[in-house]
């Protein structure tokens, strides 16, 4: 039986940008009537996956930001 699984791109090797418009891709997918119901426990995990992802480095970007500025105070 072959299955309708998408194919996805590891998320290390994706910039925040690639993440996120990946991420707008798959919330527009979802919301369409075409969405593939066999693929949506997948575009759910890819989703999470991506979430964060970018949740980490936005607080990994926060951080080093903070680190910065507060060397700048000194």
């Amino acid at each position: 039986m072959e299955t309708n699984q998408p194919k996805f791109t590891p998320v290390a090797e994706l910039s925040y940008n690639q993440a996120v418009a990946e991420l707008d891709a798959i919330l527009r997918n979802m919301q369409s009537d075409a969405c593939d119901i066999d693929a949506l426990t997948a575009y759910t995990r890819r989703a999470t996956e991506l979430l964060r992802e970018c949740r980490a480095r936005l607080t990994a970007t926060d951080q080093e930001l903070r680190t910065i500025l507060a060397d700048l105070e000194k």
